[in-house]
C-alpha cells in the first residue's frame, strides 16, 4: 500500500532529474509539512524490548528417561509414543532421519511381531510394515487365520536410518541406532505383554536377542525376550527378494505354524500342507 509522502517523494525525483533545485510551496503545503514534521517528532520511540529480535520458539525438551503413564494400555502406549519422538539416545545420534514411525495394531494382541528399521514407504505412510513388505506380511498373518488388526506390529528402531541424497533407497540400522532405540521396544513389550514375540529378519534379531549370524542358524527354535517366548524368522521382504523360493516361504511358514501352535491355535490340514512339495 502506497503512502501519501511516497507520491510526494516520486515528484521530487522526478523533478530533480529534469534538473530543478528548487520547489515552490505556499503556505498551505507549507502548514502540511509542517504539521508532518511536528507528528514525526511526538511519536513515541521504540521500547529496548521492541527493537529486540523476537525470540526463538523454545526447542522441544529430548526425553532420556521413559515415564509410562495412563489407565489402559492403549493411554501407556501412548504415553511412550509421545516420549520416543524425542527420544534423545536416538535423536542426538544425528543419523536417523525425522520422522518417527512407532507402531500399529491391537495393544491386547498375544503376538507381537518387531522388524529393524522403517524405510521409505513406512516413512511416508508413518506405520511400519506397509508397502510391498507390508502386503506380504498382510497375506501371511490371513494364512494364520488372523488379520492386521489383532496383532501388534511395530520396529526396533523407530526412525528410517538416513543415507546422503536420500529418495527411496534404504540401509539397515546400525548396532548403535539398535541399542538407542531398544528401551522404547523393551517398554512396549512390558505394556502390551504379548504371549510371543516374531522377529522379523536377521537384523530385528541381532538387536533383540544381541545374537548375530543368519535367520536361517537363529530360526527353527524359541528364543527368549524380556520373559517372552521369541521366534525369529525371515523378514517379509526377503521372501520378494528370493523371487518367491519355495524353500524359503515354507521355512517362514513352519515358524508362523510353531507360533500358532504355542498360542492353542487351530491349524488344520490344509495350513499344515502349505508350501510342501506336492506328491
Amino acid at each position: 500500500m502506497s503512502r501519501p509522502v511516497d507520491a510526494v517523494i516520486e515528484y521530487l525525483e522526478a523533478e530533480s532529474a529534469r534538473g530543478r533545485t528548487h520547489i515552490f510551496l505556499d503556505d498551505s503545503a507549507r502548514d502540511t509539512l509542517r504539521e508532518l514534521f511536528i507528528k514525526s517528532r511526538s511519536k513515541p520511540k521504540p521500547t529496548v524490548e521492541e527493537t529486540l529480535p523476537a525470540p526463538a520458539p523454545p526447542t522441544p525438551k529430548k526425553i532420556t528417561e521413559l515415564s509410562v503413564s495412563g489407565a489402559n494400555k492403549a493411554e501407556k502406549l501412548a504415553s511412550i509414543r509421545q516420549q520416543a519422538a524425542t527420544w534423545a539416545p536416538a535423536r542426538d545420534l544425528g543419523t536417523l532421519r525425522e520422522t518417527m514411525v512407532f507402531a500399529t495394531g491391537n495393544p491386547e494382541a498375544e503376538i507381537m511381531l518387531i522388524g529393524e528399521a522403517p524405510g521409505y514407504n513406512e516413512e511416508k505412510e508413518k506405520e511400519p510394515f506397509v508397502g510391498p513388505a507390508g502386503k506380504k506380511l498382510n497375506d501371511i498373518l490371513k494364512a494364520m487365520g488372523i488379520s492386521r488388526e489383532e496383532v501388534y506390529i511395530s520396529n526396533l528402531v523407530k526412525f528410517r536410518p538416513a543415507l546422503p541424497r536420500q529418495t527411496t533407497n534404504n540401509r539397515k540400522p546400525t548396532a548403535e541406532e539398535m541399542a538407542a532405540c531398544l528401551p522404547l521396544v523393551k517398554e512396549e513389550i512390558s505394556i502390551v505383554k504379548p504371549k510371543i514375540i516374531i522377529a522379523l529378519g536377521g537384523t530385528a534379531a541381532e538387536g533383540l536377542l544381541g545374537m548375530e549370524g543368519t535367520v536361517g542358524s537363529m530360526r527353527g527354535k524359541w528364543h527368549e525376550v524380556s520373559g517372552t517366548p521369541t521366534r525369529v524368522t525371515y523378514h517379509p521382504s526377503y521372501l520378494l527378494q528370493s523371487g518367491g523360493s519355495t524353500n524359503v516361504k515354507r521355512s517362514l511358514w513352519e515358524d508362523m505354524l510353531a507360533a500358532m501352535e504355542k498360542l492353542g491355535m487351530p491349524i488344520s490340514e490344509k495350513q499344515k500342507s502349505y508350501f510342501l512339495p506336492k506328491k
